[in-house]
């Protein structure tokens, strides 16, 4: 017998871990964003950012499993509501985890890129075009991290309320068998491994994914059984 609350609480407490590592790693504060970080640092927080997010979101289908709620179907067309001519202004609300993983995409080609530089000229009358000086990137480049931060981020705020995220997942689902869902997908993972699933452990929160993934994965044929 599965003690749930027992095994959320261990793999929460070590996403929380693996979370305050990235934040220290890329220099975050409390809400803070950073604009550019190095290439090489920004690729391995990617690397630990992906099997960190699936590793949370097979955590809320685990604390979501008793979670029921009711929703309601969509106003009918033609129905009236009464509208008031009193507008505010808010602040766009920050970005929340996405509660499905995201799809493979079969079929993509890699964009391919030019390997050679036309030099047209006239013989006598114009000089051939210069070449083109190509930069190779390095890993010390500085890029845009700013999703990056927000994602880490969304990270933090589902990890510190599993309960209010168990029930976004509960009203996806009830919205799913309502047939109101706008996602055409059945189950919040997709099929196969998870992303940022690795066959080598490189983290500690390659672990924390396979013992999520396993648990959430027999709560899903549960439910589908």
């Amino acid at each position: 017998m599965i003690n749930w609350d027992r095994a959320i609480e261990r793999n929460r407490a070590a996403l929380l871990r693996v979370l305050a590592a990235l934040f220290a790693m890329a220099g975050l504060g409390e809400g803070a964003i950073v604009a550019t970080l190095p290439r090489h640092l920004r690729n391995h927080l990617l690397r630990i950012l992906r099997a960190a997010e699936s590793a949370v979101r097979r955590l809320i289908v685990i604390a979501a499993r008793d979670v029921v709620v009711v929703v309601a179907l969509r106003k009918q067309a033609g129905t009236t509501t009464t509208t008031s001519t009193t507008t505010t202004t808010s602040a766009p609300a920050a970005p929340a985890l996405p509660l499905l993983d995201p799809r493979k995409r079969f079929g993509v080609r890699p964009r391919r890129r030019a390997k050679s530089f036309p030099r047209i000229c006239v013989i006598g009358i114009s000089e051939p075009r210069p070449i083109p000086e190509i930069r190779i990137p390095t890993p010390d480049d500085e890029i845009d991290a700013a999703r990056l931060c927000r994602r880490l981020h969304a990270l933090r705020r589902a990890l510190d309320d599993l309960p209010g995220q168990a029930k976004r997942l509960a009203r996806w689902r009830a919205r799913r068998d309502l047939g109101i869902n706008r996602s055409k997908y059945f189950s919040p993972m997709r099929p196969g491994w998870p992303p940022g699933r690795r066959k080598r452990v490189f983290h500690e929160v390659d672990d924390v994914l396979t013992e999520c993934h396993a648990l959430a994965l027999s709560l899903e044929r549960e439910d589908t059984s």
